[in-house]
């Protein structure tokens, strides 16, 4: 791996968007997924293959509409003949990597670009904000230090807030743009050698801030992490309290359908299982005195947390998408820290090792504290 400064005097928005183009055109990859911009000053990712139309791209733009590993899982689940390039965030990285271990996604001839994360504001809060460029450069400022603070009057979502991983890492990772302790108008490279040597780049020193700024920003990350953790704990410490906490629920699938990892096609929660007779609910009634309408809303959550808890990675597209206002990013992440503790698994940290649902261990239940017969 090679790291290296580059000068960005016209701006590290437009340095990344030159970095990216020349991805394109040094026919380093056949075609690019991005943030682009979209009408009505939105965002999304978007395949690119012209490379003037990067200039259209927001690469640093501080929103994240969907946890974009879906988006390489369709360009690559049932093979591409294209050699594709992924701009992604640590936690789409993440999701990717987990996806690709079972079977849902594929990394042959895909560059994984990935970008330090200064945090996001939700879909919402980034289409209402007058001065979006002013969202960017206000982070950008502040991320020499690793002291980011959401613009006055915002906030970051939940999810970004508690992340203490907003670095890309791993071998799998082609190219990371570094941004958390660069000095304005630089811009920190850290390249695998075929790509390094694709685009001409000679080895340098690392910003002598990154490291303190990196760990000024995960300390602070994990101090807001473990508080929100032991807020939940305290709420939720029974079934009524966990009851309590999914009780604004109304059963619309939103979190399902817009995790990284619920990847099955074939889900329980979409066949006629739930869709019981009518006399059933009548019968639930009469037995428990009443039953609410529509039934099974904890049943799905909780089929959902044994399903893929060890595999979260903490996006939080789950509370983005629930129109009751749950948290449940927040809710999956609390319970994978204790789950993902047990197995020593870290969700996306590497492809070669296997999630715990995908490998039997002879001991692990005594491991877990499984009684002696």
């Amino acid at each position: 791996m090679i790291e290296t400064l580059l000068d960005a005097p016209q701006g590290t928005g437009q340095a990344v968007r030159m970095l990216l183009r020349s991805l394109l055109e040094k026919k380093i990859v056949d075609a690019l997924l991005l943030p682009v911009r979209m009408p009505g000053a939105s965002v999304a990712p978007a395949l690119v293959r012209d490379p003037a139309l990067v200039d259209n791209s927001a690469p640093l733009a501080p929103v994240m509409p969907i946890n974009a590993a879906r988006a390489v899982q369709a360009l690559t689940i049932t093979g591409h003949r294209q050699k594709l390039g992924v701009v992604l965030r640590s936690c789409e990285i993440r999701a990717l990597v987990e996806l690709t271990k079972f079977q849902q996604a594929k990394l042959d001839d895909v560059v994984i670009v990935g970008v330090d994360c200064l945090g996001t504001y939700g879909v919402e809060v980034w289409h209402q904000a007058p001065d979006k460029q002013a969202l960017i450069d206000g982070l950008l400022a502040s991320a020499g230090d690793g002291n980011l603070v959401p613009a006055h009057g915002l906030a970051f979502r939940s999810a970004c807030q508690i992340c203490e991983q907003p670095v890309p890492t791993g071998d799998h990772v082609a190219l990371t743009v570094g941004l958390l302790g660069v000095e304005p108008g630089t811009l920190f490279l850290h390249a695998r050698d075929d790509i390094a040597h694709a685009l001409d780049l000679s080895a340098s020193t690392t910003p002598p801030r990154r490291a303190q700024a990196i760990k000024s920003l995960t300390d602070a990350r994990i101090a807001a992490r473990d508080l929100a953790f032991a807020s939940y704990r305290t709420r939720v410490d029974s079934i009524q309290g966990l009851l309590a906490e999914f009780g604004p629920c109304i059963r619309c699938h939103n979190c399902m359908t817009n995790c990284p990892i619920c990847y099955c096609r074939e889900c329980i929660f979409r066949t006629p299982t739930f869709e019981h007779d009518s006399e059933l609910l009548y019968q639930w009634a009469e037995r428990k005195g009443s039953v609410r309408l529509l039934p099974d809303t904890l049943l799905f959550h909780l089929t959902r947390l044994n399903h893929m808890v060890t595999s979260c990675v903490g996006c939080g597209m789950c509370t983005e998408a629930c129109p009751a206002g749950i948290d449940v990013g927040t809710v999956f992440r609390a319970v994978g820290d204790k789950v993902q503790a047990l197995f020593d698994y870290h969700p996306g940290r590497s492809l070669a090792e296997a999630a715990p649902v995908q490998e039997f261990r002879e001991d692990e239940l005594k491991t877990l504290g499984e009684r002696p017969h």
